[in-house]
């Protein structure tokens, strides 16, 4: 890894060991008891919208977004987003966000959710949730409960609990119709 230029690409299937072997070293084993991994648990991040860093053909970073939905309201589910701790702090991890967010956007979705710090992805436009707004399936710091419009207005539908998305499909046809952004 001499050149510290990136390239991003759409996550592959090959990807999915890094990845795996990334989340590990940055979250170590008690990732998967925090809050957002319940509501990854058993639904596929979607592809098309998750992406890889690579440095030299190495992978080096990763962004996940996975289905979910508040209350009745279809969003997506921002993370993990893991960065080498090599070449952490060269700006990948801002790449690989702004990178989601506009795939997300150009998608047609009109939420995204995660737990984070405010100062990291507040010029993603990320903004903390109203508090009570939105119910997690476990402990979270309300602090870091964010969510980000990617539609204004999005967010005044998104009440209730923070779940699981129903299955592959995710949306009835009428919901996606009205929730999604508009050509």
């Amino acid at each position: 890894m001499s050149d510290l230029s990136f390239s991003l690409r759409p996550e592959l299937p090959e990807d999915l060991a890094a990845v795996d072997a990334l989340h590990a070293e940055a979250f170590g084993p008690g990732r998967f008891a925090r809050t957002a991994f319940r509501l990854r648990e058993g639904v596929p991040h979607d592809p098309r919208l998750s992406f890889s860093a690579l440095i030299d053909g190495t992978l080096v970073g990763s962004v996940w977004l996975t289905p979910m939905r508040i209350g009745n309201t279809p969003a997506l589910l921002l993370g993990p987003l893991t960065v080498s701790p090599l070449v952490k702090h060269k700006g990948i991890g801002r790449a690989l966000m702004k990178r989601a967010m506009e795939e997300a956007t150009a998608a047609g979705h009109a939420l995204v959710l995660l737990v984070g710090d405010e100062p990291y992805y507040g010029p993603f436009g990320f903004k903390m949730v109203p508090p009570g707004s939105i119910e997690m399936p476990g402990p979270v710091d309300p602090r870091r409960l964010l969510i980000a419009e990617l539609v204004p207005g999005a967010a005044q539908t998104a009440r209730g609990p923070a779940r699981k998305a129903l299955g592959p499909a995710m949306f009835d046809e009428d919901e996606e119709i009205g929730l999604r952004a508009t050509s």
